[in-house]
């Protein structure tokens, strides 16, 4: 995990020499990429597993197939294209807002950082090891989109993303669990060959899916992208078109095995991926902005991706591997075109752009390939993909084959829009320069996408080991070349370049009615609802601060209150019919329950106390009644601390009330009837929520072994006679330490401020 490790190397770097971040950042990745390539050529196919937590059957299981070889190679290969564009860009975007260079370092950190996860995410076979991987690629594209912190876009942005994406996780992690409950393994392979058709699998299935389409930006949890486009240009290019919305559709690949027995997950994928497909290519075509247009495209592009896997199949499979990799290559052009662009000329608005096309003429044909590749023209990658998805749209019947024809349409259409509103036409603004390196990863990047249409063996090859990690088995008959004849595919073709033609020459008949249609979506859609809910969520927020923060007792009713909830609930929920049951009651055990009785009626006494030294009292004796139950119970060790924390919590007590006015105190002792009737009703509902917890405890154990078995035969080797001792040795005495380290950083903060005067 190079991106890993060097993710801080780079931060230490930029903090000491802000100028060497951009180097260090570059090479990182090239030594990534290079050291994955090495990987697949020389050991294709092989793989780790260690014990993780043998415990709960998870493992860190990882292996480069074909599936982490295509995604890791794109995250780390476009990850280094884009970052030598960053050494360009990134110096002028912090200038043009004020902002010191050192600023850098953690941009290529968050950027190292994602890198990583993202091969991480690419390389591994069980399921919670891939939840902390999802979870790592969320929170850096969280800093990522928000890298503009004084920006309120970003920031909003940034949380829409981190929201959407990171809810939806918990989803994959609720999945997981389901699927290790029913079949005994986190491991996918082995749950790919165990699972069976049935409910389980479609709910488990689904919740899985919701995750992976919503980090692809499918329709409906597909609003946060065109939101995270406020994320400076070269996070766009690669988060936004070959790494994180990638990572979703990752994910669906490599699950395939197992969502593939459900044929209602198929039709899931098949209508969400058509859905997609028309919603953010509509989207596209009504956009002014160039990033926000390229955004809407990535959501059509990848629903292309998630359509493919619902058509199945070998043409689907290698289709969507095939897919990810010229979409990838084109998008990061495109996205990276927009940026240097806006840079050159100060516009990023379509209507304000045109005739850059003289002025800057690599920039115009490194964009034009990559666009052509995207558009699906010959001699280039991407008229693999749509021959490929013809194909894979032509064996489930002419319903599917419309479906991938309009896409096609869909997506000349707006790629035409982008590259033509911007470098053909006249009366654009007088382009200022851009640093080579704002252009030359444009134009390796379009070389890439021709040389692909050109020799597409190596891009077919990877797509095809790609799809034998999806379907769990070898593929063969599957391969892309020039067909000079009438078969469907290039019929189909043909009617592509002829309908998106006739599109764009009709753009004024059509135009106001896809705008009306991306209006309705904009009052009515689900971003609408996402802004309401998180506005009710938030007035939901103050008021219960506003209850909180009031007194201790509102504090103490916020915790309490929710767990008694909550628990009452999973309670009534759950069947407990023979699980509560009655042990028996001797006369050794009447010590005990004397013990028992004596801290019970002092907690009780604690609700009925009003004056301050007597309530101090009677908290205490429940604690040293307490004490007495751990002696009775046959641990001394613990009696013993038991008694000493409450001698010198009362003796603290006392001296803390000794120093507050009695006036104060009096005041303190005033309590109305509502309120007493809260603190009774706070006290039952926790009462009640301890009982039933200790209850089912003790009424029914766990059955399955325990580390506890590990910890009684390591007890000898700490030097103790005891578990108990060793713990309250080791564990507590360590927890207790940090403890320290906290309340001595907060005595340290509190005498600083008192140094420097009082806060304003």
């Amino acid at each position: 995990m190079l991106g890993l490790l060097s993710a801080p190397v780079a931060a230490a770097v930029g903090a000491w020499r802000p100028r060497a971040a951009a180097p260090v950042g570059v090479l990182f990745a090239a030594l990534s990429f290079g050291a994955v390539l090495v990987a697949w050529s020389l050991a294709p196919g092989e793989g780790v597993v260690l014990p993780w937590a043998p415990g709960l059957g998870a493992s860190f299981a990882i292996r480069m197939d074909g599936l982490a070889a295509l995604y890791s190679l794109l995250a780390t290969g476009v990850g280094f294209v884009v970052l030598v564009y960053s050494a360009g860009y990134l110096p002028r975007h912090l200038e043009h807002q004020g902002r010191p260079a050192a600023e850098g370092g953690r941009f290529y950190f968050f950027m190292l950082l994602f890198m990583g996860s993202m091969v991480g995410l690419a390389m591994t076979q069980d399921l919670i090891l891939l939840f902390l991987f999802w979870d790592l690629t969320a929170i850096a594209s969280y800093f990522l989109i928000g890298y503009d912190a004084r920006e309120e876009a970003s920031r909003r942005a940034a949380l829409m993303a981190l929201l959407v994406t990171g809810i939806t996780a918990v989803l994959l992690l609720v999945g997981a669990l389901l699927l290790h409950g029913a079949y005994g393994t986190f491991r996918i392979p082995e749950l790919g060959e165990r699972v069976r058709p049935g409910a389980l699998l479609d709910v488990a299935g689904g919740l899985i899916l919701v995750a992976a389409l919503a980090k692809s930006a499918q329709v409906p949890l597909h609003f946060w992208l065109p939101r995270a486009m406020a994320a400076p240009t070269p996070v766009s290019a690669y988060l936004h078109s070959a790494a994180m919305v990638a990572a979703g559709v990752l994910l669906v690949g490599r699950v395939y095995p197992i969502i593939s027995a459900s044929e209602a997950l198929l039709g899931v994928l098949l209508v969400v991926g058509g859905v997609s497909i028309a919603v953010g290519g509509l989207l596209a075509l009504t956009r002014q902005t160039l990033k926000q247009l390229l955004a809407c495209s990535t959501i059509s592009q990848y629903g292309y991706v998630v359509f493919m896997f619902g058509l199945g199949g070998e043409y689907g499979a290698i289709g969507a591997s095939f897919y990810v990799i010229a979409h990838a290559l084109a998008k990061s052009a495109l996205f990276l075109t927009a940026g240097a662009v806006t840079e050159a000329t100060g516009e990023d608005r379509l209507p304000e752009l045109g005739g850059l096309a003289g002025r800057m003429p690599l920039l115009a044909v490194a964009s034009g390939a990559a666009a052509a590749g995207l558009a699906a023209l010959p001699l280039t990658a991407g008229f693999f993909k749509d021959e490929l998805l013809f194909a894979a749209a032509l064996e489930r019947g002419p319903v599917h084959a419309a479906v991938a024809l309009g896409a096609a349409v869909l997506t000349l259409a707006y790629t035409w829009r982008f590259w033509a509103g911007i470098f053909l036409g006249a009366g654009g603004p007088e382009p200022g320069r851009v640093p080579g390196k704002m252009v030359w990863p444009v134009a390796l990047l379009g070389t890439l996408v021709v040389l692909g249409g050109i020799l597409p063996g190596p891009f077919a090859g990877l797509a095809g080991a790609a799809a034998a990690s999806t379907l769990g088995e070898p593929v063969s008959g599957v391969g892309v070349a020039y067909h000079l004849d009438a078969r469907p595919e290039n019929l189909l073709a043909l009617a592509t370049y002829a309908l998106g033609a006739l599109a764009v020459l009709t753009r004024g008949v059509w135009e106001p009615v896809v705008r009306l249609f991306a209006r309705a979506g904009e009052v009515a859609g689900p971003e609408r609802v996402y802004r309401l809910g998180m506005s009710h969520l938030n007035s939901l927020s103050d008021r219960a601060h506003e209850l909180e923060v009031r007194d201790l007792r509102g504090r103490i009713a916020g915790i309490l209150l929710p767990a008694g909830a909550l628990v009452g609930l999973g309670l009534l929920a759950t069947p407990t019919v023979g699980v509560f049951r009655f042990g028996e009651l001797g006369t050794d055990d009447l010590p005990l329950v004397i013990a028992l009785g004596s801290a019970a009626a002092a907690a009780l006494a604690t609700c009925l106390t009003v004056r301050h030294l007597t309530l101090a009292l009677v908290v205490s004796s429940a604690g040293f009644s307490m004490a007495l139950v751990y002696g009775f119970l046959g641990a001394p060790d613990v009696a013993l601390v038991a008694v000493l924390v409450e001698t010198i919590l009362t003796l603290l007590l006392l001296a803390t009330l000794r120093l507050i006015s009695p006036d104060v105190l009096r005041k303190g002792t005033r309590i109305t009837t509502r309120q007493a009737h809260l603190k009774a009703a706070v006290a039952v509902i926790a009462g009640l929520f301890a009982f039933a917890v200790s209850w089912s405890t003790f009424s029914q154990p766990a059955i399955q072994r325990g580390a506890y078995e590990r910890l009684i035969a390591l007890t000898p080797e700490a030097h103790g006679k005891d578990v108990v001792t060793v713990t309250l040795a080791d564990f507590r005495g360590l927890d207790t330490l940090g403890e320290i380290t906290v309340v001595a950083l907060a005595l340290l903060g509190v005498a600083t401020l008192l140094t420097r005067g009082r806060l304003p």
